[in-house]
């Protein structure tokens, strides 16, 4: 991502450490513990960088903050609370498969497990071996919990998995077993071993006061809340709330003070933000090339499939077509962003990844649409039909046949891309202008 000279090099260094100031750079205390945490990835290997609200994480930049804190302090301990993985494409196990490997790299001490992360079934995670926690299924893939050992230092992480497969929308023979008061005794048995409870819930905290005896547990991290963190707070026994952020955008990072009874006195709360100033972890370089590798690879094997079973139906009919007719509103399109947007994917190598060619082009993935530079170079950019819907029946009856996006308002076409995830800060308002012809 980055290409700069060496002095440029230390000036993006120096911000990463301003950046990170009062988080990882801090005098370690004798009687302290340092945690690093995160919530829900949900598939988020990369960010999207469409736009700079947008350009927020990704494991790269994970890997980067993590390897500055270890430097600082050895015995960091990282915790995830699970939800690593989405399936909501066909891409997306590709994707998953790496955003494991780029973990493993992480070397984090417990990942509680989500149904999310069971999307490819248990064999799938056993494929790369992580710290998976998940104290109510028994399983050969994860431990019931972790005992996560720093000096004389213990900390006992356990994780929840909530509700059952259906709900989740999976077909799944994972069944979890162990019933809230079996999860009681275990904590009650760490405590005995004078270790820290953490319990790690894709629960709210009021559904999570309802389900479980919180008096044995001393940090409880809830439900990731969308990007942003929540605020720390303490409920009236003592327990420590945490609320991640989702999409690894973000991370958290708490210091803990001890006391002689081994409960915690006080804690520091930071969350480090990870935009783009923060480098890429240049031992990731490889994990990278061949993850883009594989997904420029599946690609092409899709072109070729789509071009196999093409039957000479063009629904789209590209820009040129529609110019034809509208030159002035041709016009004021063709000095917009959308008009070259394709030409963004190229200057970051994305020209291939099928989860950025959608929204930069015509009709992707649909009857008739782009498949490649060869084959359809004229769907290429956020075109008239990206927005208008298909036109060669309307081209076909000079006008008189509807486009396909025919009563389509203008928030519902702008929201097939402009979505939080590619666009967090949308506002219909101040987009429509740059655009209206």
């Amino acid at each position: 991502m980055f290409h700069m000279c060496q002095s440029r090099r230390w000036s993006v260094l120096f911000l990463v450490a301003a950046l990170f100031a009062g988080a990882i750079l801090h005098e370690v205390r004798g009687d302290s513990i340092t945690i690093i945490y995160s919530g829900n990835l949900d598939g988020e290997l990369e960010p999207c960088g469409c736009t700079p609200d947008g350009n927020m994480g990704g494991i790269k930049r994970h890997v980067t903050v993590i390897d500055t804190a270890r430097e600082k302090n050895r015995d960091i301990i990282l915790l995830s609370s699970g939800g690593l993985i989405s399936s909501y494409t066909a891409n997306e196990r590709l994707t998953a498969e790496y955003i494991l490997k780029g973990f493993q790299q992480l070397n984090y001490d417990a990942i509680g497990i989500q149904w999310s992360d069971l999307a490819y079934g248990k064999d799938f995670l056993a494929t790369t071996p992580l710290a998976w926690v998940s104290s109510n299924w028994p399983n050969t893939v994860s431990h019931l919990h972790r005992m996560v050992i720093r000096g004389e230092k213990k900390l006992a992480v356990f994780s929840w998995l909530e509700g059952n497969p259906q709900v989740a929308g999976m077909e799944s023979d994972v069944h979890p077993a162990v019933k809230t008061d079996e999860l009681t005794k275990m904590l009650r048995q760490v405590k005995d071993e004078k270790a820290l409870t953490v319990l790690m819930s894709p629960l709210s905290e009021h559904d999570s006061k309802a389900k479980f005896d919180l008096t044995l547990v001393d940090i409880l991290i809830v439900k990731s809340a969308y990007e942003e963190f929540g605020q720390p707070r303490r409920l009236g026994n003592g327990t420590l709330v945490l609320e991640p952020g989702s999409r690894g955008m973000r991370l958290g990072q708490v210091e803990l003070d001890i006391n002689a009874q081994g409960k915690i006195a006080s804690f520091r709360h930071e969350v480090i933000p990870m935009p783009s100033a923060v480098p890429d972890a240049a031992r990731m370089t490889s994990w990278y090339d061949d993850y883009n590798a594989r997904v420029k690879e599946n690609y092409l094997k899709s072109v070729e499939l789509r071009k196999s079973q093409r039957d000479g139906t063009l629904d789209y009919v590209g820009e040129q077509e529609c110019k034809t007719c509208h030159a002035a509103q041709h016009e004021i399109w063709s000095r917009t962003r959308h008009a070259d947007a394709f030409d963004a994917l190229r200057e970051v190598n994305k020209a291939f990844d099928p989860a950025c060619i959608v929204c930069h082009t015509v009709g992707f993935n649909k009857k008739g649409g782009y498949i490649d530079d060869l084959v359809t170079d004229y769907l290429r950019n956020v075109q008239c039909e990206s927005c208008h819907g298909s036109g060669r029946a309307h081209v076909t009856m000079n006008g008189k046949a509807p486009l396909g996006h025919s009563g389509w308002n203008k928030e519902k076409i702008c929201q097939q891309c402009h979505i939080p995830k590619h666009s967090p800060k949308f506002n219909i308002n101040a987009y429509w202008p740059k655009v209206a012809h």
